[in-house]
């Protein structure tokens, strides 16, 4: 009985570990990228579960015994060979998933996902451009399935650093680059936002 309630314990704090037979159609996979500037900058301003710092989200997809992770990464939305996103980062993986109540949204949202592959990466992380970064297109997937209502929240986004008015250099070079404006407060979402969502199950870290 005390190892059970241990166990417990330890999986709502997100310290358990998984292996890769843990995971189920449509789990969500969290990891920290460590991609440089933008990725330390998203990270100082998004707070995950437990205070972790996540940087990208995938969804888990399986094939013929195959783990497959939808993600929108790159130029495009992929299907990724699931070690080879894991062997993307030496950090840690973590584990969620839909609840049970909303487990009858899946299927419609990995079908969705899989209807975006090939569609560009929005590097502007403009909401509702036909373009997709990795937590807006988890974001839109769920929202399909749910009768198009919003299933995870969008939050106005900031890109200045924490109690300052002032923009972080690396997104001040990154939308010189693009010729476009910081989207300062415009709609957006972020895997720790949706890390922190009362619809997932936080099931832990991958082995």
């Amino acid at each position: 009985m005390k190892r059970f309630i241990y166990l417990i314990l330890l999986i709502a704090v997100g310290k358990i570990t998984l292996a890769q037979q843990s995971f189920k159609q449509g789990d969500l996979l969290f990891q920290n990228l460590d991609c440089g500037p933008l990725c330390d900058a998203i990270e100082q301003v998004t707070f995950g579960t437990d205070s972790l710092k996540f940087s990208h989200i995938g969804l888990i997809y399986i094939k013929q015994d195959s783990v497959y992770v939808i993600e929108a990464i790159g130029k495009s939305v992929t299907l990724t060979p699931y070690h080879q996103f894991k062997n993307r980062t030496q950090n840690q993986l973590y584990l969620g998933r839909v609840k049970a109540d909303y487990s009858a949204l899946i299927d419609s949202a990995l079908s969705f996902a899989i209807k975006q592959i090939g569609v560009p990466y929005d590097e502007p992380f403009l909401y509702n451009n036909q373009k997709y970064y990795c937590s807006e297109l988890i974001y839109d997937a769920f929202k399909s399935s749910n009768q198009n209502k919003p299933f995870f929240e969008l939050e106005p986004m900031t890109f200045k650093t924490p109690n300052s008015n002032d923009y972080f250099k690396a997104w001040v070079d990154y939308y010189k680059k693009l010729n476009i404006e910081i989207p300062e407060g415009k709609p957006g979402i972020n895997p720790a936002g949706i890390s922190r969502s009362n619809k997932i199950n936080w099931l832990g870290i991958i082995n």
